[in-house]
């Protein structure tokens, strides 16, 4: 997939949807395609890790606490939490039976837009809030 596709799916995630279109292809630039076989552990719940993926293509299930909770597919992503904060992974990440294929970024690479590109921050801060709003309002 060229740089420019890669933006624009990277412009269709809800915490990168403000970016304009230089600082999305800064973003691509500090990233890296992978791929994962079918069964393979891409994250694993309560291990350390801070990379985002976008999942370009195939699918993977997200357990936690063993339990599947959701299947990613195209334009999904996992991983944004503890790109943000460094945390353990909060859910175990499992490439489904067609492997998957995703774009990632590393908390490091990701630090370093942030420190280049403070706008990006108030963007992050702002998609963040709409989420918790989002889970506060279902909880009503």
């Amino acid at each position: 997939m060229i740089a420019g596709g890669l933006a624009e799916k990277l412009s269709s995630v809800d915490l990168f949807s403000g970016l304009d279109h230089r600082t999305l292809d800064s973003l691509v630039q500090r990233g890296t395609t992978m791929s994962f076989p079918a069964g393979r552990v891409v994250a694993e719940q309560d291990r350390d890790g801070s990379t985002f993926h976008l999942v370009l293509e195939g699918s993977a299930t997200v357990s936690v606490n063993g339990v599947e909770r959701a299947v990613v597919s195209d334009g999904h992503y996992f991983g944004e939490m503890s790109l943000l904060d460094g945390a353990p992974r909060s859910a175990t990440i499992v490439a489904g039976a067609d492997g998957l294929k995703t774009f990632t970024v590393s908390q490091l690479r990701f630090s370093e837009l942030l420190d280049e590109e403070p706008q990006v921050a108030r963007l992050l801060c702002t998609a963040l809030v709409a989420r918790i709003r989002g889970l506060e309002s279902k909880r009503s």
